[in-house]
C-alpha cells in the first residue's frame, strides 16, 4: 500500500536489518579497540620482562604502552555506549515512520579522528626513537 503524499512511508523490515547490521558493526569495532588496548597495554609489560631476563636487573620503567592501552580500551567503550545510544534512536525513528536521511556519522568521523591522532602520535614515537 502506498502512502498518501503527506504520510511518511512506514519502515520496512530491511531497514530494521540494516540498522542492526550496522549496530553489530559498532560492537565490532568497539571490542576491536578494547581488544588492541589489552594487547598494546600487556606488550610494554612483556619488553620490560624480557629486559628483566636478558639483563638480570629491574629496567626503569618510563613505558606508556600502559596508558596508550587504557585509552584503546575506554575508547572502545565509549563506541560501545555511543552506538547503543544510536541503535535505539534509530530504531525509535523507524518506529515512528519517521525516515529521514541522515547527515555524515560523526561517531565515525570521531573515531577516525582519533586513530589517525593516535597513529601519528605512534609514528612520531617510533621515529624518535
Amino acid at each position: 500500500m502506498d502512502p498518501s503524499p503527506g504520510q511518511k512511508p512506514a519502515a520496512d523490515l530491511k531497514d530494521y536489518l540494516a540498522e542492526e547490521r550496522t549496530f553489530l558493526a559498532w560492537i565490532r569495532t568497539g571490542l576491536t579497540l578494547m581488544g588492541f588496548g589489552f594487547v598494546v597495554a600487556r606488550f610494554g609489560l612483556f619488553l620490560r620482562l624480557i629486559q628483566v631476563t636478558k639483563e638480570g636487573v629491574a629496567p626503569q620503567s618510563h613505558s606508556i604502552s600502559p596508558w596508550i592501552g587504557t585509552l584503546f580500551i575506554v575508547v572502545g567503550v565509549a563506541v560501545n555506549l555511543f552506538s547503543i545510544r544510536r541503535h535505539v534512536r534509530l530504531v525509535q525513528q523507524l518506529n515512528r515512520g519517521q525516515i529521514t536521511t541522515q547527515g555524515p556519522s560523526y561517531q565515525a568521523i570521531v573515531l577516525a579522528v582519533f586513530l589517525a591522532v593516535c597513529g601519528l602520535a605512534m609514528a612520531i614515537y617510533l621515529g624518535s626513537g
